[in-house]
């Protein structure tokens, strides 16, 4: 029917937490409030964990992921920028590190 993918993530600022990787759903089980229950269950680890947030991200062009967590008064995080390394960038960094065979 589901899962949810999460790890715990700690914050200069915030202190601990917990960042989900990945919910999914079923075709056939959306709208039953599986999602919802999933999220759930990873809010109340969180909690119990001591965490103060639970945070993800969404694609800005996925409208029903938005509006679900919209529903739960979850909201986008502002003043955060993703950045991502990706092929030859990637490569070039990691050319640039230095072995230490000792």
């Amino acid at each position: 029917m589901g899962f949810a993918i999460f790890y715990p993530r700690y914050s200069t600022w915030k202190g601990p937490g917990v960042y989900l990787e990945d919910l999914y759903v079923t075709p056939e089980a959306r709208g039953r409030g599986v999602g919802a229950q999933l999220l759930a269950r990873v809010a109340r680890i969180t909690v119990d964990r001591g965490g103060s947030r639970l945070e993800w991200a969404v694609l800005d062009w996925n409208e029903p992921a938005i509006g679900f967590y919209d529903r739960l008064n979850a909201r986008a995080i502002q003043e955060w920028r993703p950045y991502r390394l990706t092929g030859a960038p990637l490569r070039q960094l990691s050319e640039s590190a230095r072995v230490n065979p000792g």
